[in-house]
């Protein structure tokens, strides 16, 4: 791929017949993607089981006495399934007004990704991304493999914005990433083909 034909700073969506459950109805921001492979975080399965408080309390940010004044706000950050790669590990994808020195990566104009307690502690006292998303785990692919399941009719891909990312939607990201790009979900088959 020529570097204009990246797809860093999209959205991937996942076609049906994807043969992969990992990544059934997944819509992932890509926040790295070259010749070495690709990065991205699947933004449309939020962890039943763990709130952002609780994850707090468990990495020793926070106590649980200090979890009730915590800012609305980051209590309210949801806690993602990633992707399968790494899935003790923690990310933040969020707004660009965070920036922490060597250790966020800016994307783009509307986000950067940062991976170390110091975001944590950060939301935790307020001072923040004005939005977020913390993932556990990543999806990742090794050179040219993305490239390959594109072509195996795997993905369809469309422009990112702040509400298919950051948006508490869940349920219906995969629907709404379908309808930016004008496809209708209940049109979509699991069969694909070749004209």
């Amino acid at each position: 791929m020529m570097p204009s034909q990246y797809l860093d700073g999209q959205l991937l969506i996942a076609m049906p017949g994807i043969g992969d459950q990992r990544f059934d109805h997944s819509v992932i921001y890509l926040c790295a993607h070259s010749e070495s492979g690709a990065m991205g975080i699947i933004v449309n399965k939020k962890l039943q089981e763990m709130s952002f408080a609780e994850l707090l309390a468990r990495l020793a940010i926070v106590e649980n006495k200090e979890r009730a004044l915590m800012p609305e706000a980051a209590r309210e950050i949801p806690v993602q399934y990633g992707g399968p790669v790494e899935p003790a590990r923690g990310f933040v994808l969020h707004s660009p007004d965070y920036q922490s020195t060597d250790a966020t990566l800016p994307i783009d104009e509307q986000f950067a990704l940062t991976a170390t307690l110091d975001i944590l502690r950060a939301i935790a006292g307020g001072e923040g991304p004005q939005r977020a998303l913390l993932a556990l785990g990543y999806s990742g692919w090794g050179p040219g493999q993305l490239e390959v399941e594109i072509q195996h009719n795997g993905w369809l891909s469309c422009e990112a914005d702040d509400d298919l990312v950051f948006g508490h939607d869940f349920e219906n990201k995969y629907s709404l990433a379908l309808q930016k790009i004008g496809v209708d979900p209940s049109k979509l088959s699991s069969i694909s083909g070749h004209a």
